[in-house]
């Protein structure tokens, strides 16, 4: 991720110009890209469904030689087990991956339908969750009294801030 910084002048009461720095940060496709078929993996397991190329497809709504494509990348970056025709496996890193944007996912959905009293924008969600750091989503869990399940029923994974729960 990269950052911009845009300035501002702002003047005080001595009527004197300093200026402010705000940071605008730019994040990469490829990295959302890589979070989002570990998300499927880790959310077709859960359903009991075996993670093939044809459900990962199906789930994310991509062609398959696509999802082949990018199975072989996140096999080169140990983050995957694949072999062609064989069912996905997550290695350790592709599992704390997917299962942190399954957290991200389930507590925003919570805060839009019980916190902020708003309807579930699936597409808002999907696009603040590859932008949470641990320490935004433990303290929003905290804040919203570590849920257990997310509104459409499912489990939200506990965090480090449920241990004492």
């Amino acid at each position: 991720m990269s950052a911009i910084k845009t300035t501002k002048k702002t003047h005080n009461k001595k009527n004197s110009e300093r200026e402010e720095f705000e940071e605008l940060y730019i994040g990469t496709a490829e990295s959302e890209h890589i979070e989002m078929y570990l998300k499927a993996i880790w959310h077709l397991r859960e359903r009991d469904e075996k993670p093939k190329v044809s459900s990962i497809a199906k789930l994310l709504n991509i062609r398959q030689p696509s999802v082949v494509e990018m199975l072989g990348k996140l096999n080169e970056a140990n983050l995957v087990q694949y072999e062609k025709g064989s069912i996905v496996e997550l290695k350790a890193q592709g599992e704390r991956v997917g299962k942190q944007m399954i957290r991200n996912t389930r507590l925003l959905e919570v805060l839009m339908k019980d916190a902020l009293k708003i309807e579930i924008d699936e597409e808002m969600a999907c696009g603040i969750e590859h932008h949470m750091k641990k320490i935004f989503t433990d303290a929003l869990c905290t804040l919203l009294r570590h849920p257990r399940k997310c509104p459409h029923g499912y489990v939200i994974p506990m965090g480090k801030c449920c241990k004492n729960q």
